[in-house]
């Protein structure tokens, strides 16, 4: 349990004015080598833009790259690549199993696959994505990852922002670790997949689909990186303290998250698709293009029950 502590909390960054650096990856991982793809560094900790490579027909020495670049970068970007939704379907089941959202069709009525998430948005369906979030961190195992295919996009905004929440937990002080290092917090979609449903229907889901907890401090098991798991949409509280406190940390963590120094931001363009391991980044979708029309598809993967600091 976390100690009880005045709900005026301490600054969360141990940086202030100047240089925030943080690393990329634990030494243990370390920078890695490709010889099969081009790694284009687009910030100094998140972010790569990969070069080299059709995602239509990867080999397994090309793949195994990809795989230890999404380590290292957490988020890749791919220009150019003209694939079907088979195909997208095709590279996104090399992560791992496919994951079928349980909500989604709530939120975006008309869905014409299980499978794959489908954001339309434009005239009459404005974009509402701009929140900082990892995805469904109310499941017992959330996304692993996500790749998403960029199918039409406006002519000028649209833009998607990620930050790397290993770089926002090195910058945290030394008090705020230790307090966090073992915290556990509630995460919930009531508040936000709820509000689509029929009050029946939400209810029905309520049983099957619970409130679940998880550490606030994950770590990423192929590299041993501590990163923040908290965020704005699913997280509720902390627990072990008094809500008071728990609103305190939270909105300092999320004040904390938004520092540019650890973004990158997309520009996309046609055929344009983004890679990101939800475990250690959040996303943001900017909403300054409506009425214009974006639509995206985005094919999730199945993760891991989040590993703790003392699991």
């Amino acid at each position: 349990m976390l100690r009880q502590h005045s709900v005026t909390t301490p600054a969360m960054a141990a940086v202030g004015l100047g240089p925030i650096v943080s690393r990329r990856s634990p030494d243990s991982f370390g920078p890695q080598t490709y010889n099969r793809i081009t790694v284009r560094a687009v910030t100094p900790t998140i972010g790569a833009e990969i070069t080299g490579i059709d995602l239509g027909s990867v080999d397994e020495e090309s793949f195994a790259e990809i795989g230890r670049a999404l380590l290292e970068w957490k988020v890749l970007f791919f220009r150019d690549q003209h694939i079907t939704r088979d195909e997208h379907r095709e590279f996104a089941a090399r992560f791992g199993e496919i994951e079928l959202h349980p909500f989604f069709r709530f939120a975006q009525p008309g869905q014409s696959a299980k499978d794959v998430s489908t954001l339309a948005r434009g005239t009459g369906s404005p974009g509402y994505e701009n929140n900082w979030h990892n995805d469904v961190t109310f499941l017992e195992t959330p996304s692993r990852a996500a790749v998403l295919r960029a199918v039409e996009i406006p002519e000028v905004g649209g833009d998607t922002l990620w930050a790397d929440m290993g770089a926002a937990y090195d910058a945290l002080t030394d008090d705020v670790k230790e307090r966090l290092d073992t915290a556990h917090a509630e995460h919930h979609w009531v508040d936000t997949f709820g509000s689509y449903m029929q009050d029946d229907v939400r209810d029905g889901f309520l049983a099957s689909h619970p409130p679940i907890e998880h550490p606030v401090i994950r770590v990423i098991p192929e590299t041993g990186r501590r990163v923040l798991f908290v965020n704005a949409l699913f997280t509720k509280r902390i627990l072990g303290v008094t809500e008071e406190e728990s609103s305190a940390l939270l909105d300092g963590l999320y004040r904390h998250i938004q520092r540019p120094e650890f973004q990158v931001r997309l520009r996309w363009q046609p055929d344009t698709i983004a890679v990101w391991d939800n475990r250690s980044c959040q996303h943001y979708a900017t909403s300054d293009y409506f009425p214009a029309r974006r639509v995206m598809e985005r094919i999730s993967v199945v993760g891991e029950r989040p590993l703790g600091v003392l699991s």
